[in-house]
């Protein structure tokens, strides 16, 4: 399928504002050409993957090299906001298109910065369904047979530990952390982690890993010994000086690495468990 031809002006001539204008209608339509082109190919993808059954349509490796691809390419005066906008909603709807799905978002952090960041990354044609809480998201989506949770990034005021339920084997993990682009002015600011059921493995991302650590003995000394290795959420969690942590070790840092600091600071690690890995953030 290819779009309407470009017009080839006399040489030496000036374009009125009907030739631009007449331009930018052939884009839009070489556009809309292109996108029902990709259609045609997700629907030969469909037959051969039999995506629709697997329920394995999500990419988070391939997403994160096209993403930064996207980035680097990227140049004029179209905001950068409008085509990552635009990319992630392209991606999520056919990823629907495949494989249908709900995104499960938890609207603890404010109705509206939630809303935000799901319609900014997944458009309006994938089902959006609240939730008050993140134990209620991971549940949802356990419950699923493909759908998406959107749980905050960050340590809010009385949500638990509820990474712990993505300990077991065969339990949601965490795939993505939005955004993927991250920028000062970001229209979708908030962070996030996508939370699904287990990719298949070639389709995983693991530049960042996410480790779900029970101690004891947590304490002021002990969250300073760990805050330089890694991102660190900490909700009190069994004995009175007992924590739940969920650490993200950024590239290059290990596990032990934050075991010992630990350790070191008088903390005791009682048990630890891989709950996920992402993309390492693109910052510009």
């Amino acid at each position: 399928m290819s779009g309407p031809e470009k017009a080839k002006p006399a040489a030496g001539a000036v374009p009125t504002l009907a030739d631009l204008r007449a331009e930018i209608d052939r884009i839009d339509a070489t556009m809309h050409a292109l996108l029902m082109e990709r259609g045609e190919i997700i629907g030969e993808l469909i037959k051969v993957k039999r995506t629709q059954e697997s329920g394995a349509a999500f990419r988070p490796a391939r997403e994160a090299s096209m993403m930064r691809q996207l980035v680097e390419r990227h140049r004029g005066i179209l905001p950068l906001d409008t085509v990552e906008s635009i990319w992630r909603v392209i991606i999520a709807t056919f990823t629907y298109v495949q494989a249908p799905y709900a995104v499960h978002a938890d609207f603890s952090a404010g109705d509206a910065l939630v809303r935000d960041s799901a319609r900014f990354h997944f458009g309006f044609t994938v089902p959006l369904k609240t939730h008050l809480g993140a134990a209620a998201v991971v549940a949802a989506v356990a419950a699923s047979k493909g759908d998406l949770g959107l749980v905050p990034a960050v340590n809010l005021a009385g949500a638990g530990a509820w990474w712990t339920a993505l300990e077991e084997a065969g339990a949601p993990k965490i795939i993505a952390r939005l955004p993927f682009v991250e920028r000062q002015d970001h229209p979708a600011s908030l962070p996030l982690f996508v939370v699904s059921r287990p990719v298949v493995p070639d389709a995983a991302v693991t530049e960042v890993e996410t480790h779900s650590i029970e101690v004891a003995g947590w304490s002021a000394a002990a969250a300073r010994a760990v805050t330089p290795l890694a991102e660190v959420i900490a909700v009190p969690h069994g004995e009175f000086d007992g924590a739940a942590l969920l650490v993200s070790l950024p590239p290059g840092r290990k596990l032990d690495e934050v075991k010992q600091a630990l350790i070191a600071a008088g903390a005791t690690v009682r048990r630890t468990a891989l709950v996920g890995g992402h993309a390492n953030r693109y910052t510009v």
